[in-house]
């Protein structure tokens, strides 16, 4: 048996192949991004508004927050009055002297990695944990492409992955 494309809309039989697509128009999402470091985040709040628009999300709602620590808070809030389909959590925690980035990191991907086991919606992991500002600058839109575009185009996928799974 040949080996499946899973980048490609090649037909798997007798394989059934759930990839999700781009489609957002019928999706409520949200994006939480973090205050904190906004010469980072401002871009990649940029590049995630252009991608749920080019992909037909109608009004994605933002809430800025003061820092990445403050983001799952929020998207526990907004999943439990069930106000989402999928959450996009943008934030850019610089690497210090100490372990303070480390455990802040550790603890914000544990708790938005629960939330989203626990309820079924998606929330894309947009958050950068980069040595240097000039790594984070790359990743925002310079050198490395913008992972705020790239967190709300898997958003969006994994969204409709799961609404076809449940379908």
């Amino acid at each position: 048996m040949a080996r499946p494309c899973l980048h490609c809309d090649a037909k798997l039989e007798p394989m059934r192949l759930m990839r999700g697509g781009t489609d957002g128009s019928h999706l409520r999402v949200a994006v939480i991004v973090s205050r904190w470091n906004e010469f980072v985040t401002t871009p990649m709040l940029e590049g995630a508004l252009d991608t749920l628009a080019s992909q037909s999300v109608k009004d994605p709602v933002v809430y800025a927050v003061p820092g990445t620590w403050e983001i799952p808070v929020v998207a526990a809030e907004l999943i439990r009055r069930k106000e989402v389909d999928a959450l996009v959590a943008l934030g850019c925690i610089l690497q210090g002297q100490t372990t303070h980035a480390q455990l802040l990191a550790g603890d914000v991907s544990h708790a938005l990695m629960d939330l989203q086991v626990q309820t079924g919606v998606p929330i894309a992991w947009g958050i950068l944990t980069p040595d240097t500002a000039d790594q984070a600058i790359d990743r925002a839109g310079m050198k490395m492409g913008n992972k705020g575009r790239e967190a709300a185009s898997a958003a969006i996928e994994m969204a409709n992955v799961l609404a076809e799974r449940n379908n």
